[in-house]
This record gives C-alpha cells, sequence and structure tokens, in this order.
C-alpha cells in the first residue's frame, strides 16, 4: 500500500518517541532531561546496565552509543515488536488518533505531483524577493527597513514583493513553461467566476513564505502595503501542500532552536516571529492566520512541553488568548501545559522589542503566567462579586472549565490552585479598622467616638479584643484541628468569619485551604506552615483543653453541634459591633450621651441574641465551663449537687 505524500512526516511530527520507547526502558532519570525531552536508558536491543542508548524526543530519533542501533519510531516498533513497516505505521496511527488513509492506486502519481507543487512554490518565492529590489518594490522595501530588518534578515527569510498587477507571477511562471493547472493548484493564482482569464492572488504585498518541517515551501503570506486593503494579512488557501490549521510559521528552525535550550515562544504574526528570532528567541513560531487549533498545539509540544504564548496586548491578542484555554484545557497532560507572557497593552512583542528592547521582552518571557492565572483572570477580571449569586455562578464557571480536564491528577491540582486564588478575592487581609469602613470612606474608631464612659460599656470593650471572641475563635479551632472531618460542613461560614486574633486567622486560613486534608495530616500541615507554638498556645488554654470535642475526638455530631453553637454566637457579638459602627457614623454630631443610648440598645439587642442562642433544643446542654454535656447527665449532675447542698444544711453552706 503506498502513503500519500506529507502522511508519514505528520505521524512523525505527532507521535511522542519518549512514550513509544518508554514502554520498552526504564528512563536513567540522572542523566535525563524530560523537560528538553533528552532521555537515556539501557539499550533495549541489547544487555547492558549502563544508560547508552539515547532518545532526542525534539528531533524524533534513538541512537545507541553502545549497539549503534538506530532510527524513528516507526523503526523502533518494527524492531522491538517484529512486526511490518506498515503494521508499525497503523499502530502508531491508532494510538496518536490519525486516520489510515484509503488504499489509493495513485498515491505515487499525487506524491509526484506533490514534488513539482514545490518546486513551483519555490520558483514564486524567487521570483517575489528579485520582484523586492525592483523600482517597484521601493515603498516595500522602505517599510521594512523601518521595522529593522536588514539585508541579511530579508535572505534569511526569504522576504519578497508581489507587484500590484493581476499577472504578473501568471506571466512568468507560464513563460518558465509550467502547466497553468499546476500554478492554480498551488494557491498563486485563482481562475474567476465568470471564466475570464486566471490572476494572481497576491498583489502589492509583501510576502513571507510559509515553510514545512523539511524546510520545503507549501504557502506564501502576504502583508498588504495599501492602507484601505481588505485584509492586512492574507495567506495561500489550502492545498494539496498547505494545511493551515496543521502547520506553523518557522517550525523547522524553532524546532532546531529549542533543542538546544531555547524557550519556545508563540506569537501572532509573520513580523513578531522575525523580530523576536532576530532578538534572539529563536525557537519563535507563529500560527498562519487563525486561531491556534489543537493540531498545533499538538505540535508545540512535540518541540517543547511548555510552549509560552505571547500574543498582543490588545483585546484581540487578549480574547486570542482566552479562546486558547478552552481549546487547550482537554488537551492537557502531566508534563505538557502552556504559559502566557501577556504583552503592555496596545503592543505586539515587535514594538515590545523596538521600544524597550531585549531586555524587557526576556523578563515578560521569565514571568509567563501558569494557564491557571490567565483563565482565572478571564472569569473575574472586571467582575463584581458582591452576592452569594455571583460567587456560585463564578464557582460553576470555572468548575465546568475545570473538569474538561481528563487527567484526573492535573485536575486536583488546578482546583487547588482556583480555591487558593478564590480565597485571596474574598478573603483579603483587613485590619480591624477597614472591617468596620462605611460605603463613605470614613472609620469607625471606638476610642476616639465614644466618651470614656463608653469605653468602658462591655459592648464598647468587645469591638477591641473581645476576651468572649477571642475564646469562642479558639473553641472553634481546636475543635476543628481535632476533627478535621467537619471542616467541609462549615467551610461557607468560615469563609465569612473575621477573627481577632492574628494567629487564629493565620490557622483559619490554613484550615480552609486544606478543607481535604485527612485528620492525621491537618496538624502537621498547619505545623509546617506557621511553626508548632502557635498551636501549643491554642491547645495550652484551658478551656480549650476541657472541650469533649478536643481531648476525645471522634464524636462528629458532638464537635459539628458546638461549632454551630460558637459561629452563631460569634456572628450575634459581631452583629453587634456593626450596630457600634452604624450608631457611631450615623450619629457623629450628637453628644456622647445621644451614643452611649446608640450603644446601649445595640448591647441590650446583642444579650438577647447570645441568649437565644444558649436556648438548646438538643440532648447537649453547655455548662458553666463551656464544654457540652449531655441534657440527661446534666440533670443528674444538678440533683447530685442539690442533695449535697441539702445534707450540709445553713451553717456549712455559710
Amino acid at each position: 500500500m503506498s502513503l500519500p505524500p506529507g502522511f508519514l512526516d505528520e505521524l512523525r511530527t505527532r507521535t511522542s518517541l519518549t512514550q513509544v520507547v518508554g514502554r520498552k526502558v526504564t528512563w536513567d532519570q540522572r542523566k535525563s532531561n524530560q523537560g528538553k525531552g533528552d532521555m537515556w536508558a539501557p539499550c533495549p536491543f541489547h544487555q547492558e546496565k549502563t544508560a547508552s542508548f539515547h532518545v532526542d524526543d525534539r528531533q524524533g530519533f534513538y541512537y545507541c552509543f553502545g549497539c549503534h542501533a538506530k532510527g524513528d519510531a516507526i523503526s523502533f516498533v518494527r524492531e522491538t515488536e517484529n512486526i511490518g513497516f506498515m503494521e508499525a505505521v497503523e499502530l502508531l496511527a491508532r494510538e496518536t488518533g490519525i486516520e489510515m488513509p484509503a488504499r489509493d492506486p495513485k498515491a505515487q502519481e499525487k506524491a509526484d505531483r506533490r514534488t513539482l507543487l514545490t518546486k513551483v512554490m519555490e520558483n514564486a518565492v524567487q521570483f517575489y524577493c528579485l520582484q523586492l529590489k525592483t523600482a517597484a518594490g521601493g515603498p516595500a522595501r522602505e517599510y521594512l527597513d523601518g521595522r529593522g530588518l536588514t539585508d541579511a534578515a530579508l535572505k534569511r527569510w526569504d522576504i519578497g514583493f508581489a507587484p500590484d498587477n493581476r499577472q504578473a507571477l501568471w506571466s512568468h511562471l507560464t513563460g518558465e513553461n509550467i502547466e497553468p493547472a499546476l500554478i492554480i493548484d498551488a494557491g498563486l493564482a485563482a481562475k474567476p467566476d465568470d471564466g475570464g482569464a486566471p490572476y494572481d492572488r497576491f498583489r502589492g504585498r509583501i510576502i513571507f513564505p510559509i515553510r514545512d518541517a523539511q524546510g520545503r515551501c507549501i504557502a506564501l503570506g502576504g502583508r498588504a502595503m495599501a492602507a484601505n486593503a481588505r485584509a492586512k494579512y492574507l495567506n495561500s488557501p489550502e492545498t494539496a501542500l498547505f494545511d493551515k490549521g496543521r502547520s506553523l510559521y518557522n517550525f523547522a528552525p524553532a524546532r532546531e532552536a529549542a533543542g538546544k535550550g531555547q524557550p519556545l515562544v508563540v506569537a501572532e504574526g509573520y513580523m513578531d516571529v522575525i523580530a523576536l528570532s532576530g532578538a534572539g528567541f529563536a525557537a519563535s513560531v507563529a500560527p498562519l492566520g487563525t486561531a491556534i487549533t489543537e493540531e498545533q498545539i499538538r505540535l508545540l509540544w512535540r518541540i517543547d512541553p511548555e510552549p509560552i504564548i505571547a500574543l498582543d496586548g490588545d483585546t484581540a491578542g487578549l480574547r486570542a488568548a482566552m479562546r486558547l484555554i478552552d481549546i487547550a484545557l482537554p488537551l492537557l497532560e502531566v508534563g505538557q501545559s502552556l504559559r502566557f507572557a501577556v504583552m503592555p497593552p496596545g503592543q505586539d512583542p515587535d514594538d515590545v522589542l523596538r521600544v524597550s528592547g531585549v531586555g524587557a521582552m526576556k523578563a515578560l518571557i521569565d514571568h509567563a503566567q501558569p494557564m491557571v492565572r490567565l483563565l482565572w483572570q478571564r472569569e473575574t477580571e472586571g467582575k463584581v462579586f458582591d452576592s452569594p449569586e455571583r460567587k456560585a455562578t463564578l464557582d460553576k464557571t470555572l468548575r465546568t472549565a475545570i473538569m474538561t480536564i481528563k487527567d484526573k491528577s492535573i485536575r486536583g491540582h488546578y482546583g487547588q490552585e482556583i480555591k487558593d486564588l478564590r480565597w485571596q478575592l474574598f478573603r483579603p487581609v483587613q485590619s480591624g479598622a477597614q472591617r468596620f469602613s462605611s460605603g463613605k470612606g470614613r472609620q469607625f474608631e471606638a476610642q476616639k467616638t465614644a466618651s470614656s464612659a463608653t469605653k468602658n460599656s462591655f459592648l464598647a470593650k468587645s469591638v477591641h479584643g473581645n476576651q468572649e471572641e477571642f475564646l469562642r475563635e479558639a473553641a472553634i479551632l481546636a475543635i476543628l484541628i481535632r476533627n478535621p472531618s467537619v471542616l467541609s460542613e462549615f467551610e461557607t461560614a468560615l469563609e465569612v468569619l473575621h477573627m481577632t486574633s492574628g494567629d487564629h486567622q493565620a490557622i483559619l486560613n490554613v484550615l480552609l485551604q486544606n478543607v481535604s486534608a485527612t485528620d492525621t495530616k491537618i496538624g502537621t500541615i498547619v505545623d509546617d506552615e506557621l511553626g508548632a507554638t502557635i498551636l501549643e498556645n491554642l491547645f495550652a488554654l484551658n478551656h480549650v483543653a476541657i472541650i469533649p470535642a478536643v481531648h476525645s475526638p471522634g464524636d462528629t455530631e458532638a464537635a459539628s453541634l458546638c461549632i454551630s453553637q460558637e459561629l452563631a454566637k460569634l456572628a450575634a457579638n459581631q452583629g453587634a459591633e456593626r450596630e457600634i459602627s452604624d450608631a457611631a457614623q450615623d450619629m457623629g454630631d450628637l453628644a456622647d450621651e445621644g451614643i452611649t443610648w446608640r450603644l446601649g440598645q445595640a448591647a441590650e439587642a446583642r444579650n438577647k441574641a447570645v441568649a437565644s442562642q444558649t436556648e438548646d433544643k438538643t440532648e447537649y446542654e453547655t455548662s458553666d465551663t463551656g464544654a457540652l454535656m449531655k441534657r440527661d447527665e446534666r440533670k443528674t449532675f444538678d440533683e447530685l449537687l442539690n442533695k449535697i447542698t441539702f445534707a450540709k444544711g445553713p451553717k456549712q453552706q455559710q
């Protein structure tokens, strides 16, 4: 069976030799560098203990320095599986998802025609290069000179110029005795619908040749010189040579440079790639006039496991980057991802290099963001999350995006990163004064607003260092650490809780960032994050030590009930504090007596709220020490105390 032209090239490009060979060998982790596709192992073709078998994943070949075996993915499968060439091709095609072509009796004829088409393309490139040097190409030369392209660069990239003439190239190629059908099939000319004479596709444009992995010209890109042109950039149509969604500008040179350690940078256009390469970023490529496709992403990963997307810093560039996220997420695999270098507003990579220099571009590339951060930016930038419904919408959108990731491990890490970013958004670090800021930007400070008599009131003291709140917070944290299985039950309530102590807030932050941790891990995590001392101080508090859910963990019902009660009481206290703030701001010009009256009303409301929370309708009651006791046990205990008191008599009681 004859295979169509380009099929084996595509198969080799889309096959990871590391994965194919990895099924038969054990990699030497000390010598191998997976990030660069440079892998070493004992040779599978002869008996040895040293790692002399080398795989260059980016170049797609292997070589053994012991037995001198060498080849590509197809030859490796043939040798190790003892199968024929076509069987090896079919096996690799199934693994990479490429459909095997149907049997084509005219395959050789098509291959020969493809060869002819590449020759026609090279002839056209030479013609356009010569036209750039003519008088007609003067404005194009001036433009290119203004963009910083030297004669050496023009030669390196084979840049040319298409005269603004309907049949300039057509006349040249037919004059070289090239068949008209070949010119049209190569995408260089088109026939009008009315049956008139064919015309050149590229007119009045700067020409950029597009080459395949073997360096053969397969298409052209043209930039219009006229400001009123219908399309600023125009590419060749799809042909037998050119599949736009499976090609990249500067692919072969970029692959070679990436193999030598250069970061792979994906820019938007030809001029960006040329400028980046000229500035030392030789591993630069660009898609060809369309959004990056799945096939192009796979091509990029064959070159580098973490390509850097350096799209323009305008609205269109950012929109393209955001669309790329949805394409890339389902394709992610361990060791393969994308990073994003966002250009300054209104600039592309070429602008950055000309305005700010190589150092600025290097800094942008070195600090490229992981894709999860851009996903977060896409869903949060410019939006307000001031209601539970809006927060829930954000959660649903992010969860839907993350669920498209097929790899379970990557999906879990994305979820944790999003959780951390969400934490930072909804739980900014605030000072006590910031908590009580009003819509008008004023802040309530009890020590400046209240009179000395008011400052001494119980409720005013609660605003600054309320001991009761401190103790309740400590109880909640201690119970959660001893019974982390109930943490998820109270996650939402805890997220809106403001601790009075910096240590308490730090512990709560760690707990909420590790909701899924096991019982045995949560204490260790807190120790690792904050140090052992902070937990020692927490559990050293007397009222903490006597809580049953702390010293005897495991009763999740009791732990859940206790936390519910303490959270309710804290909510009542904090509600009263807000009343204090509102009273002070609304009555700022009144006498101290007026403020004192307002605070007194708030204190009364607070006392009623706390009292109502202590009305426990379950089988548990809270003792004077704050510990939970079953109601029947409490009743028995009270009866025993009464008997003891009665037995002592009046004198003894004195």
